[in-house]
């Protein structure tokens, strides 16, 4: 059992939470967790309960709630926390896996220990900012602790992102960094530290004239709001940028506080050559960020399903580490690349192959592993183009045109093969792969102007791979193209897989449980990546207790702990985020209702329980069903449990104290 504190006061049991309601023991629970393993004074804890206008009962009335809080703990199994009456006023005790917020501050802490490896850090900040969970203490009715200790636990919080920040400057990923600082500067506009890396987060990336215009928006805000000029160090940051200077590397990172204890930290290294060029164009910028993702925290097993999380942007096709099975696929893949283009109307379109299946089924790393297979046919370079930002927002047309043509025109002669990756729906793509666009059909070694809208016609240069969770039939029927649809692995594929990623000696010695873990994980691939990234980390870990560990939760079990956005619930969730809300509604009734709904063709939608059948092609066409047997239709079993499992979690009444 773990007591929550960074975000909705909640006791949590695994993977089941309850969000307590607000009461006077809730208030109570929060002024004795925030000062855990300390004695709280009875009279602070009057305060915190009922505010600085007190019942004449307070006293008599606080001991009763002590009370209900200990039945509620006794009634919740609670181990290892009880509240004692002390001398002067109560102490409740607790420990960093079981109160959140003694294990921010210890992860915070080991974080300041590792100056030395910045990956490392970064690594321990994420992991301890993870645990923030919502709104702090929203379901606390206490105006003492909003006053006094919600700004302070804030301020905490902070520091360790502007830290996360720093580091990510300083290694060159200013793509991630933009995904905080956006939303962070948008939350915090007097937090000049905050602007100030966001401003040079665009300036790293090559985007001078969104660097400008975000400073003169702080510098209005500032003026407006508060009366007052921006500081010298912002200043200075719009100097250099008018001047276009090579800001070098990232400086010295502030210094972080832990509860008011000052850590002097070292400067960032340097974010190398691409990061540190202002000028440089955003291709160029962002060419390096697969290779950034290989060298993280996340191991390369999880790093080749997953797409990275760099820069959205046109960069070098990596490696893809350890990749086994799709033999048949991959090799029909590198066939029709490598064809010679038919005669007539159609050498003037892309040739277009379109890989498509649901989240997680390894589509990219499909796509990336054929680029590197038919390099010697296109010699003019093969580029991934990412169709999607680090936060799922898709990309504008005109946005990756401009970088494929910047790109396409530093590019060599011959053919050259680009890789669109994620892309939301046919309207994304289909306008650059348009007859006349110029853009994705511009012959090999044309200039970037040249390349431009209405520029060249589209020539037979050209090969395009797309990745897709969509079917995308439209841009197939008016387009043309060819197709290869992604299903879970075989058994031997995942077999294969498991023997690559954990070496020979360790599967072959437990043969019977590698195959058990395999099918625990659904024969999944973004499943398999993170089971033997965690068996990585746990070399000394048997196989067969391996199995009973992942059995017990599955989907818990599948998350790295120090990257929680790869996990499997994650991929599920932002897949089902991506849908339309009548289409998640009706998923959600299918995955949770019996095998016949999807198979049902008499019942019509308006017979209660019924989806029709065009809702269910939709789903098929989003990748969240796959074909049959035994019906028409089917879902993935680790996709079915999530749904279910999250349907429980909101389901769930709120505990009343």
């Amino acid at each position: 059992m773990r007591f929550r504190l960074l975000g909705p006061l909640a006791l949590a049991d695994g993977p089941d939470t309850v969000v307590l309601q607000p009461s006077k023991p809730a208030n109570l629970l929060a002024a004795l967790l925030l000062h855990a393993n300390s004695t709280v004074s009875a009279e602070y804890l009057q305060r915190a309960v009922w505010g600085e206008e007190q019942p004449v009962t307070a006293r008599a009335a606080l001991q009763t709630c002590v009370l209900r809080l200990r039945r509620l703990f006794a009634k919740h199994g609670v181990t290892g926390a009880s509240i004692e009456a002390v001398p002067g006023g109560y102490r409740i005790t607790a420990a960093p896996h079981t109160l959140d917020l003694l294990g921010f501050r210890e992860q915070v802490r080991r974080a300041a220990g590792l100056d030395r490896d910045p990956e490392a850090e970064l690594c321990a900040l994420r992991d301890a900012l993870s645990l923030w969970q919502g709104s702090l203490l929203a379901n606390v009715r206490s105006v003492v602790l909003h006053r006094d200790e919600v700004p302070r636990l804030a301020e905490e919080r902070l520091r360790a992102v502007e830290r996360v920040c720093d580091l990510l400057l300083g290694l060159g990923r200013c793509g991630e960094a933009l995904v905080d600082l956006w939303t962070t500067t948008r939350v915090y506009p007097g937090h000049e530290r905050f602007h100030e890396q966001l401003i040079e987060a665009l300036y790293r990336s090559g985007r001078q004239s969104q660097a400008l215009a975000e400073y003169r928006r702080v510098k209005g805000f500032l003026l407006e709001e508060l009366g007052v000029d921006p500081s010298p160090s912002l200043r200075r940051l719009e100097l250099s940028i008018l001047r276009g200077e090579d800001l070098g590397s990232a400086g010295p990172a502030a210094p972080r506080v832990i509860r008011g204890e000052t850590v002097p930290l070292p400067a960032a290294p340097s974010a190398g050559p691409a990061a540190a060029s202002p000028t440089a164009p955003a291709a160029v910028t962002s060419s390096a960020a697969p290779a950034a993702v290989t060298s993280s925290s996340a191991t390369p097993a999880a790093a080749a399903v997953f797409a990275p999380a760099a820069a959205p942007g046109v960069g070098p096709v990596p490696a893809v580490p350890h990749f086994t099975g799709r033999a048949a696929e991959a090799a029909a893949m590198a066939a029709r690349l490598t064809a010679l283009p038919a005669p007539g109307p159609e050498d003037h379109r892309p040739l277009t192959v379109l890989v498509s299946g649901a989240p997680g089924i390894g589509k990219s790393a499909l796509a990336q592993h054929v680029a590197r297979l038919v390099r010697d046919d296109f010699p003019a370079g093969r580029l991934l183009v990412r169709m999607t930002r680090v936060d799922g927002e898709p990309r504008t047309v005109d946005e990756v045109a401009a970088e494929v043509a910047a790109a396409l025109g530093e590019s060599g002669e011959g053919r050259a093969l680009l890789i669109l990756d994620d892309v939301v729906d046919a309207d994304q793509v289909r306008p650059l792969l348009a007859p006349g666009a110029g853009v994705l059909g511009a012959p090999a070694g044309a200039s970037a102007g040249s390349a431009g809208a209405g520029g060249s016609a589209v020539g037979p240069g050209l090969a395009v791979v797309v990745t897709s969770r969509m079917g995308l039939g439209g841009l197939i029927a008016t387009h043309g193209g060819w197709v290869q649809r992604l299903t879970a692995f075989t058994e031997a594929e995942s077999y294969a897989l498991l023997l690559a990623a954990l070496g020979a000696e360790r599967v072959e010695a437990e043969p019977r449980a590698a195959r058990r873990l395999a099918a625990l994980c659904g024969h999944f691939p973004a499943a398999l990546r993170i089971l033997t990234a965690r068996l990585l980390t746990r070399p000394g870990l048997r196989l067969a207790d391996a199995v009973d560990w992942l059995g017990e939760d599955p989907l818990a079990r599948l998350t790295l702990t120090d990257s929680p956005d790869l996990s499997v619930t994650g991929l599920f969730d932002r897949a089902l985020g991506r849908l339309d809300p009548r289409l998640s509604e009706a998923f959600e009734l299918l995955a949770q209702g019996p095998p016949e709904l999807l198979a049902d063709r008499d019942r019509g939608p308006e017979d209660e329980g019924g989806v029709p059948e065009a809702v269910r092609e939709r789903l098929a066409d989003a990748g969240l069903l796959e074909d049959g047997p035994p019906g028409p239709y089917r879902i993935h079993d680790l996709l079915r449990a999530h749904v279910r499992r999250t349907a429980r979690i909101r389901d769930r009444r709120t505990e009343k104290v």
